[in-house]
């Protein structure tokens, strides 16, 4: 009984704890919220002193203004200048070894002609399960037929694998989320 009453009143504590905290978090939120909304007050009555900062302000000086442009301007000739020093420079030349490797796609987009010996050897036993069925398969069925448990830890990577195959025009994906050949 005594430990029902202690646990009781740990637990009120720690709750009590935790709503403090909320509430200063709330109070804190708030005052966000009443920043931001005289932020857009403000903004707004500027933007309609300015006609949308189409005119000047009055409120800064119209040879600040102007100074304030010119900067602007010369920031932007930087940026494009940096931009085409860029363009001109070398493309890096690619150290891809395999398959995945630099940005190499493991699964190539599908083109007319092309075999199964552009795919790696795991996708190519996956191609092979699914043509070998006798219609749509699950995921499940491919993840059995690679030799793999049932576990959804299991079966989640070879869906991924099978979408990618899709994706890349390698299998059809029906309504209901089987797959089948092309």
């Amino acid at each position: 009984m005594t430990d029902v009453l202690t646990w009781t009143i740990g637990r009120r504590l720690e709750l009590a704890k935790r709503a403090e905290l909320l509430r200063k978090e709330l109070g804190e939120l708030e005052l966000e919220v009443a920043r931001l909304e005289a932020a857009e007050v403000v903004f707004g009555q500027w933007a309609e002193a300015t006609d949308g900062g189409r005119r000047p302000s009055g409120i800064v000086s119209l040879e600040l203004e102007l100074e304030l442009e010119l900067e602007l301007e010369l920031e932007l000739e930087l940026e494009l200048e940096l931009e085409l020093e860029l363009e001109l420079e070398p493309e890096p030349v690619a150290v891809t070894v395999g398959p995945g490797a630099g940005g190499m796609r493991v699964v190539p987009d599908r083109v007319e002609g092309m075999g199964l010996q552009a795919l790696t050897s795991e996708y190519r036993r996956i191609m092979e399960i699914v043509a070998g069925s006798d219609g749509p398969v699950m995921a499940k069925d491919v993840a059995v037929g690679l030799g793999r448990e049932t576990t959804p830890g299991k079966i989640e990577p070879v869906r991924g694998q099978l979408r990618k195959l899709s994706d890349r025009g390698w299998l059809v994906r029906t309504a209901s989320g089987r797959y089948r050949p092309c």
